[in-house]
């Protein structure tokens, strides 16, 4: 398939991802439904704050500076 078939297929999908949803708005409003205006987001319980101050430095004494190479050593 070309890249103008391709493309012609997406949009042919879509328009009928458009024409469904908008079915299913109909039918859950002539149910009687309330159709949500957009998704809700509940956060979630288990979240962790980070704080803001700095880490310990002495808890990164043995580990490399990531991209950067050790640091008792040089680059090539």
């Amino acid at each position: 398939m070309s890249l103008q078939d391709d493309l012609a297929a997406v949009k042919r999908c879509l328009e009928d991802l458009v024409r469904t949803v908008g079915q299913l708005e109909r039918s859950i409003t002539a149910e009687g439904g309330v159709v949500p205006s957009s998704p809700t987001t509940s956060r979630p319980e288990n979240l962790v704050t980070i704080p803001d101050t700095p880490y310990d430095s002495g808890l990164w004494t043995d580990t490399d500076d990531e991209g950067l190479g050790a640091r008792d050593r040089h680059a090539p």
